[in-house]
């Protein structure tokens, strides 16, 4: 059992250290600097640039609901591998883009090396990672997807100013930068293609120490992925994490210009959306933490609670004014934004069994498709208004209506 313990646990630093990189997804709005076309300090491309976010968010998801697919017919060393193959390829090409772009002004290769196969790359790797290392953690799901997805969200501000800092080096520069996070990245998930992997199907694992916990029973049932959509708690978990990671991304989106809003300087606005980052990374932790300790409804109750007074709390900073509010209310959002994978995670297993699990998970995490179109009506909404207030007023009425959808998702 102590051999079995260690093992699982060298596994899960592994897997940490590999969501730290791919957690890359989250740094475009660092790593577009080279491809920003700036006219009287305005960016013009912005929405070129934009649409290759969405594009890598799409396909990140695409990636994933592919890797569950063929989860039963392949082995995670091969998943892995292709993830390792798809992100060098993708950052490579990017990386000639950095230098062409400017003259050829076509976004298409862009789109094709960052947008697809970047966003294929990391949804694959994603969903292998964590779907494998839940297997080592009968006992402490919520742990173990939590502790992976807060290195996932955290990797901005571990890998952010790294990046920053060679991006802009006269002796490094942007297309080196690039090749280097080809490099590292398709090196990562080689070595994680070697060591993370299932347990052998007689392992013996602890017993989970809380009758609350319920993070997997032998009495759950494994649903297929059929099967669970057609259950009514799938519908409701899926509009409850919609509206979490939709109020979530209107807020990273626009976090620097609403703290600015609120009163904070050029200078403490971009030291406000590193926090916003890090309380994104300890939300996936506490709502994993809390699911091990004390089960489902008090996780359901806990997250629409938070869900509410996020926007809330931002709505109130800026009839108020107050930089104290609105640093507090972007907290609150990143915190909540970070708890929709580690719920998807917790309530793929823990309503719909472990056997299907990478396929069922890779289904819930289809939320990320229509959330950044939230931000995108936040922006319309900014600029017909000239402020967030009515965005977060729409944004605080949604999660009221998700406060009671969440409470009324019941396992099948």
């Amino acid at each position: 059992m102590e051999l079995i313990i260690k093992k699982r646990r060298i596994k899960l630093i592994i897997a940490v250290f590999v969501m730290l990189f791919a957690g890359i997804i989250y740094a475009w709005s660092i790593i577009n600097t080279p491809f920003r076309q700036i006219s009287d300090g305005v960016v013009t491309n912005a929405t070129q640039l934009g649409i290759n976010y969405t594009l890598t968010i799409i396909f990140f998801c695409l990636g994933g609901f592919g890797s569950g697919i063929i989860a039963k017919h392949t082995t995670t060393t091969l998943r892995l591998t292709l993830s390792a193959l798809m992100l060098f390829t993708g950052f490579f090409a990017a990386s000639l883009q950095t230098v062409t772009l400017s003259y050829t002004g076509n976004y298409f290769m862009l789109y094709l090396a960052y947008g697809v196969l970047c966003g294929l790359g990391i949804g694959v790797a994603y969903n292998t990672v964590i779907s494998t290392i839940n297997m080592w953690y009968p006992d402490k799901r919520g742990f173990s997807s939590g502790i992976m997805l807060m290195g996932f969200g955290l990797s901005l501000l571990a890998t952010g100013w790294l990046i920053d800092i060679l991006g802009n080096s006269e002796s490094v520069g942007w297309r080196f930068t690039y090749v280097y996070i080809a490099v590292a990245l398709g090196i990562v998930l080689l070595i994680a293609a070697i060591f993370i992997n299932p347990p052998p199907k007689d392992t013996v694992f602890p017993q989970p120490k809380s009758d609350n916990a319920s993070s997997i029973t032998e009495e759950t049932k494994n649903y297929t992925a059929l099967e669970m959509i057609r259950q009514p708690s799938f519908i409701l978990i899926f509009i409850f994490v919609t509206i979490l990671a939709s109020t979530g991304s209107a807020a990273i989106s626009f976090a620097r210009d609403i703290v600015i809003d609120a009163g904070a300087s050029e200078g403490f606005a971009v030291f406000a959306v590193g926090l916003l980052g890090i309380s994104n990374g300890f939300g996936r932790l506490a709502i994993g933490w809390l699911f091990d300790k004390q089960g489902m409804r008090h996780t359901q109750f806990f997250s629409g609670g938070v869900a509410i007074l996020a926007p809330l709390t931002v709505v109130m900073a800026l009839i108020a004014n107050s930089l104290f509010l609105g640093v507090l209310g972007l907290c609150l959002c990143g915190f909540s934004y970070g708890l929709a994978p580690t719920i998807n995670s917790v309530f793929a297993s823990g309503f719909y069994g472990q056997k299907n699990f990478s396929l069922n998970f890779s289904i819930l995490n289809l939320i990320l498709i229509p959330a950044p179109f939230a931000a995108m009506l936040a922006g319309g909404i900014k600029s017909s208004t000239g402020g967030f207030m009515t965005a977060f007023i729409i944004l605080t009425g949604l999660t009221v209506v998700g406060f009671f959808v969440c409470m009324a998702i019941k396992k099948p």
